[in-house]
Order: structure tokens, then C-alpha cells, then sequence
């Protein structure tokens, strides 16, 4: 199981979320290598193709495990794909899909509650 740095706060003008996943609250992040390993994950040419994915609203659970895995290695937490499939997520898949969501905004520019936009 992978380690954490659960010490520090989110900061959504760097594009990180907080969440609470296997019972502790950690930072998730889509930093330019998260964003590299989820072009590789889902065979997308650019980050273009990448939000032309995810912008649709339908993302599998495969999908959830590959974003919050990519996010929580970006924010600095030592897990693994399929570490990420077994940790509990406070709120669930419904929290899940939030993180995932927030996640996107952050890093494709969509304003998420006064977050600055990033624009890769």
C-alpha cells in the first residue's frame, strides 16, 4: 500500500484537490506528468483528446481508478492503480466522481469555486 503527505493543505490555484480516501485526507493533483501518464492510460494524442474524453460525462469505474491514481501520485501520495481500487473514498463513488470532476476542472480550465484557470 502506498504512502501519503497528508501534512500539507490542498491549493486550488495550483490545480490540487483534497479528499478523504483511505481514511485520510490527501491531496490529489494533475500535474504535466499526470497528465502524460493519462495520455498514455487512454491512448490520447493530445491533452485536447484527453478533455474531449472526459467532457462527456461518461467515465467508467476503470476510468475513476486511472484519474484519481494518476491525481493522488501528482499530489504526492505513493499509490498504485490498483491500490487506488482498494481504498475507501469518503462519500463513495458519488465522491469519487466529484474529485474526478474537480480534478478536470482544475486542469483543463474549467473556474471550479474561485479556483484560478489552468490552461495546460
Amino acid at each position: 500500500m502506498g504512502r501519503s503527505k497528508a501534512s500539507a493543505r490542498a491549493n486550488r490555484r495550483r490545480g490540487e484537490v483534497e479528499a478523504v480516501i483511505g481514511g485520510e485526507r490527501r491531496i490529489l493533483c494533475l500535474t504535466l506528468g499526470a497528465l502524460a501518464e493519462l495520455e498514455t492510460a487512454f491512448a490520447a494524442d493530445t491533452l485536447a483528446d484527453l478533455a474531449t474524453r472526459f467532457s462527456g460525462g461518461r467515465l467508467k469505474a476503470a476510468d475513476l481508478v486511472r484519474i484519481l491514481g494518476a491525481g493522488l501520485r501528482g499530489g504526492g501520495n505513493l499509490f498504485t492503480d490498483e491500490d487506488v481500487m482498494t481504498l475507501d473514498i469518503e462519500g463513495g463513488v458519488a465522491a469519487a466522481v466529484e474529485v474526478v470532476t474537480a480534478l478536470m476542472a482544475a486542469a483543463f480550465g474549467t473556474p471550479d469555486e474561485g479556483a484560478a484557470p489552468h490552461r495546460p
